[in-house]
């Protein structure tokens, strides 16, 4: 990419599994001023995944545009998040388990089409260095942030710069395994702790319980058995439901075996957990922080602070924008 762009806004693209979001970010940083969201649908290929991004990024400038009055050269380009691993110098996503890609030329396909240039980091990445830069890591220098989504995803932030690691792999946190005759992870390994606290793993052990006989208002919220999602799960937390609470206390049983082993190896002065799941508020975050007090060094637990994203959905977005700007630009 030559020569540094001068412009006041930044695109950021934050691909999940389940949903894509897109939203456009002052340069100097702050919330997105348009944000807009489409579900991902990834079993339509990954041309349509594409082309729906695109489709959202010409829509937000558009948006901007129009109300800033601004024209193509005040966008300094797109940042873009993406599940992993992947190769960020060129920008290529080597594998998702979740979207099904395979060395997949993702940031020049999204770089051609909307004619500006683009940046690719993981996903888990971005939103841990968005919830550093303008979130619950502010004026830190040490966190660790853990995305409970469609999978689990991580970053690493030291001194104020992400930790990629030699090859772009830092920080899988979802596949840590925790159990190693345990449940089989969509990576093909067993005992994964995705396979336990993701999103998915979490509505299938609901499930599972109720088939079993269990007792829930989840049928009730969800419709149809299959259609029981973790922020069911968490819902029903909050309205009383001791089974939904049984799941969720062993969820953060799971989480608690990971996040103190990142604890006792990091050190970390905040851990932030993203993700719907993360609505049960005290629900999960007492039995987790007992858990992790449980298992992880007194010294390391106690300097530890463990707590909720502050920019949720548009942690992802703002992060994007974030790993744009240290690449292009050198610095946030």
């Amino acid at each position: 990419m030559s020569g540094v762009p001068k412009a006041d806004w930044v695109v950021g693209v934050d691909i999940g599994g389940t949903n894509l979001n897109v939203g456009v970010v002052p340069l100097a940083g702050g919330l997105p001023i348009t944000f807009r969201t489409e579900p991902t649908e990834p079993q339509r290929g990954a041309k349509f995944v594409v082309d729906r991004v695109v489709k959202l990024i010409k829509d937000a400038i558009s948006d901007v545009m129009e109300e800033k009055g601004c024209g193509l050269e005040d966008f300094a380009g797109v940042g873009i998040g993406a599940p992993g691993p992947l190769d960020r110098k060129t920008g290529t996503v080597i594998s998702t388990p979740n979207l099904g890609w395979r060395n997949f030329p993702l940031r020049d396909l999204i770089q051609n089409a909307v004619n500006l240039p683009a940046t690719l980091d993981n996903d888990a990445n971005a939103a841990t260095y968005g919830e550093w830069w303008m979130g619950a890591g502010r004026d830190t220098r040490t966190l660790v942030g853990v995305t409970l989504g469609t999978g689990i995803g991580g970053g690493i932030v030291f001194n104020g710069e992400l930790y990629h690691g030699t090859s772009d792999a830092a920080a899988e946190i979802g596949h840590m395994t925790i159990d190693s005759t345990g449940r089989k992870c969509n990576c093909g390994n067993y005992g994964c702790l995705e396979a336990y606290a993701s999103g998915p793993a979490i509505a299938a052990r609901a499930i599972e319980g109720l088939e079993s006989g269990a007792d829930s208002i989840l049928l009730e919220l969800a419709g149809d058995l299959q259609d029981i999602t973790a922020e069911m799960v968490s819902e029903a937390v909050v309205r009383g439901d001791s089974y939904a609470t049984e799941v969720i206390n062993d969820t953060a049983k799971f989480l608690g075996v990971g996040l103190a082993n990142l604890i006792n190896i990091l050190n970390p002065e905040v851990l932030v957990i993203f993700g719907g799941v993360a609505r049960a508020g005290d629900h999960l975050f007492v039995p987790l922080r007992a858990e992790i007090r449980r298992r992880a060094f007194r010294v390391a637990e106690e300097a530890c602070r463990i707590v909720p994203s502050e920019l949720g959905g548009k942690a992802g977005v703002i992060g994007a924008v974030a790993c744009f700007k240290s690449e292009v630009y050198g610095a946030l």
